[in-house]
């Protein structure tokens, strides 16, 4: 097994694809839809058409036959038009969440149109750090730097001031290019970026220690046998218990077992080996939505430990969560954003 982390680029069913393996583990994967729909991050010039009043939003006009949904779109008349990005994949069938506020995010830094100021991620604690990146950034904006906002990211603590600003004039000029093509009729202005894009973009803390990109990487490097692995409801643990991840049309519902561990605290280390790594198995399977969790049978008392392993797995990763609770029955429920489309809808696009 190779060790370290190694980002693998290759191609499925035409399209980008990256992989993420860390010590010979599948830590991430990356696949780009085979399809024309919106994709999160895309940005279009688009037009305010049918307002749905029960749910508070306003379906969008994008161009080329696609539509997108506002939420919070009170006192926006019909015809308005506006530029949005996509926030999330849509289910089948139904419009394209998408925000108003637009973000344009790189590897150092992201710059926000509709939001001035400037940040330094809260992750740098280093106060002669801080100050580094403070100072390069000013520089590098001169006038500019009431135009628009401007977040510096944790994966620029250290990084030369050359590259930082290079990254830095790149967004502002990506952002003049978007903001300047506001008029017009519904299109796409900035189309979302490729697999291979979004790792070179986060896949960098820490940095990888090799990148593969060589004709046939995926086969060569494993990455079909872990995907493979994938298909499979069923996840074992290193301790021998084990998770069943099953998608419905409703939810995603988790089940975990202790295995053939019968001791006093089974329940208690199943619980909390799956709570460690279910996020993972969420991205890696393109999972979101509502998740409910069928834990194994573990003493009330134990729920606080639970909860916080769960928690605070869920906070290291990339996409946004919402922890809700025990249900009566039970059960733990969550709610997690559809940042990606199932493994299984990409697999037989």
């Amino acid at each position: 097994m190779k060790k370290g982390r190694i980002v693998v680029l290759d191609t499925v069913n035409g399209k980008s694809a990256a992989a993420l393996l860390v010590n010979g583990q599948l830590h991430d994967l990356l696949i780009e839809a085979d399809n024309n729909a919106p994709k999160p991050e895309a940005i279009y010039r688009a037009r305010t058409t049918i307002p749905m009043k029960g749910q508070n939003g306003i379906i969008l006009d994008l161009g080329n036959g696609q539509k997108g949904f506002l939420r919070n779109a009170k006192g926006i008349p019909q015809g308005t038009q506006m530029t949005v990005q996509v926030a999330t994949h849509a289910e089948i069938g139904k419009a394209a969440p998408a925000v108003s506020k637009l973000i344009f995010k790189s590897r150092y830094c992201i710059v926000t149109p509709d939001a001035p100021g400037l940040n330094i991620a809260r992750s740098i604690k280093d106060d002669d750090e801080r100050e580094r990146l403070l100072e390069i950034t000013h520089n590098t904006l001169g006038d500019r730097d009431n135009k628009y906002g401007l977040i510096i990211r944790s994966s620029a603590m250290g990084i030369d001031e050359d590259s930082i600003i290079d990254d830095i004039n790149a967004m502002y000029d990506l952002a003049d290019d978007v903001m300047s093509q506001t008029s017009g009729e519904p299109a796409l202005i900035m189309p979302a970026p490729s697999a291979e894009m979004r790792a070179w973009r986060d896949w960098v803390n820490p940095y990888p220690d090799e990148v593969v990109n060589t004709a046939g990487s995926f086969e060569n490097m494993g990455i079909w046998d872990h995907i493979e692995r994938l298909k499979q409801s069923r996840v074992s643990m290193p301790d021998g218990a084990s998770m069943i991840i099953e998608p419905t049309s409703a939810l995603v519902a988790v089940d975990v077992n202790t295995g053939n561990d019968f001791s006093l605290h089974a329940g208690l280390k199943a619980n909390l080996s799956v709570a460690k790594e279910l996020p993972k198995q969420l991205a890696l399977r393109g999972l979101g939505g509502q998740v409910v969790i069928d834990f194994a049978p573990s003493p009330k008392k134990d729920r606080h430990t639970i909860e916080t392993a769960l928690a605070s797995a869920f906070r290291k990763g990339n996409i946004d969560t919402i922890i809700v609770g025990w249900t009566t029955l039970g059960n733990f429920e969550l709610q997690r954003k559809r940042e990606r489309i199932p493994l299984t809808e990409l697999l037989t696009d």
